[in-house]
């Protein structure tokens, strides 16, 4: 107890939670993974995280930093650790239009973040289902990825600056707002995806984007991944790199998908295997102004490319969004994912990048593979198909004892096509025994000597992302 008051006396007695009141903190989004903190902590602003830190180092606590609790990986597990969440550091600080940067507290939410340089024209382009309660330091944290990947890159490409609070407690002030700085080791990208195991973000210097003016959405079915290759190659040749998502859904996920909610509309009259979310954008007025037939150029170009690639027989078919309203029905059925896929545990949930012209091979090579294991397996997937990144999904039902067998093979053959085992979801628990088999263990060795050299007593984020030597 007394450790627990010095934590108190450092943040104040209310923003010490223990018992019951740590209910809240003590899931995973999943519910896969489950476990009893010994306390959680919500520091109000960098020198708070800095003391508590700094008491947990003396006491020898394991702390596990949090952020919206919406990792798939179990990052956040933290049973019997001291748990600090950054729910309260969450104010956009500035918002700078004329530089396009935003500098915002670990806490915030991306939707937040959303609206605010919505208010401004401008976009924050990063964005997948768990919006509305992700947290920037989480997404930092994982460098996750999302639906925009294709046109604006990952969390790492959108970020300028940080702070980040070290396990010693000190405070690491990198909240650079320059595109160009070649002063020594980059210890931004260094904090960004370590998952908490090197340090505290707290806050962060933000890109943000120009608002396109006009987006053009559509629903297309094609014959086979390797024709959606070409699609996507099509059109971004086409319009001049103006793919903004593009989003495989197979047969097998627009069916759970409408079991689980039975009043989606499908998009289309028929099934196919090979579905398609694409969306383009545009800022240039002059490919957004309506024209007098209110026709939107931009919708035209589209329909124009999918219609040119129907006659030869590329297209089987294809359905554009003519209002906001039909392109909200078409991005609920992308961002209904994580219910879709992640459901019915015991589960493999396998996160995997792959260069673009090797998915098709992936695709049906692992699935073969799987079911060579588990004859009655049931997967879904679905893709960032545009970035190359899948997420193919195995039901255990009663074979729960399969799921390290399942895994390892899902990863033969990833690591055949030239992938990696881990895209955008980080390695948490999930993947320590991925790590463990296929990580090159010159990198492994390397990881474990900035981890050592850095938290030297192993109190950050403990266990995680790095497997045991």
């Amino acid at each position: 107890m007394s450790d627990l008051d010095a934590y108190r006396r450092a943040i104040g007695a209310q923003f010490v939670l223990t018992d019951t009141d740590v209910a809240k903190w003590s899931r995973d989004w999943t519910g896969i993974y489950q476990w009893v903190p010994l306390a959680v902590l919500r520091p109000a602003s960098a020198d708070e995280v800095s003391a508590v830190v700094k008491i947990a180092a003396s006491c020898d606590h394991k702390i596990v930093p949090v952020s919206g609790m919406t990792g798939l990986a179990g990052g956040a597990s933290a049973d019997g650790c001291i748990m600090i969440s950054l729910d309260r550091m969450n104010r956009i600080e500035t918002l700078r239009p004329e530089a396009r940067v935003a500098i915002v507290e670990a806490g915030v939410i991306l939707s937040s973040l959303h609206d605010a340089a919505d208010a401004h024209d401008l976009v924050f382009p990063l964005t997948f289902g768990a919006k509305g309660s992700a947290c920037i330091g989480g997404c930092l944290s994982t460098n996750a990825g999302g639906s925009n990947v294709v046109r604006y890159g990952n969390t790492r490409d959108l970020c300028l600056g940080l702070e980040v609070v070290l396990p010693d407690g000190q405070i690491l002030d990198l909240m650079t707002e320059l595109h160009k700085d070649n002063s020594g080791y980059n210890l931004k990208h260094l904090m960004i995806g370590a998952e908490g195991t090197l340090g505290i973000i707290t806050r962060a210097v933000l890109k943000l984007f120009p608002k396109p003016k006009a987006y053009a959405t559509a629903m297309v079915a094609v014959g086979s991944l390797a024709d959606a290759l070409d699609l996507l190659n099509r059109i971004q040749a086409e319009t001049g790199d103006k793919v903004e998502a593009f989003e495989f859904m197979p047969r097998e996920y627009m069916a759970q998908l409408k079991r689980l909610k039975p009043e989606t509309r499908p998009p289309f009259d028929a099934e196919y295997d090979v579905n398609v979310l694409v969306e383009i954008g545009s800022t240039i007025q002059s490919e957004c102004r309506p024209r007098d037939d209110g026709t939107v150029p931009l919708t035209a170009t589209l329909e124009t490319i999918l219609g040119g690639m129907f006659e030869q027989g590329l297209l089987l078919d294809a359905v554009i969004a003519k209002n906001g309203s039909e392109r909200r029905e078409i991005w609920e059925r992308r961002e209904a994912a994580a219910e879709v896929q992640l459901g019915n545990p015991p589960l493999v949930n396998n996160d995997i990048a792959l260069p673009l012209d090797q998915i098709a091979a992936f695709y049906d090579e692992a699935q073969a593979a799987v079911r060579a294991l588990l004859p009655d397996a049931f997967i879904t997937s679905v893709a960032h198909l545009g970035d190359g990144n899948l997420h193919l999904v195995v039901e255990l039902g009663k074979a729960a004892h399969m799921k390290d067998a399942i895994m390892s093979v899902v990863e033969d053959v990833t690591l055949k096509y030239g992938g990696s085992f881990s895209a955008e979801h980080g390695i948490g628990l999930t993947k320590l025994p991925s790590m463990q088999r296929r990580k090159d263990p010159v990198a492994i060795a390397t990881m474990r000597a900035i981890k050592q050299a850095l938290d030297p007593n192993d109190i950050m984020n403990h266990g995680k992302t790095l497997p045991n030597a």
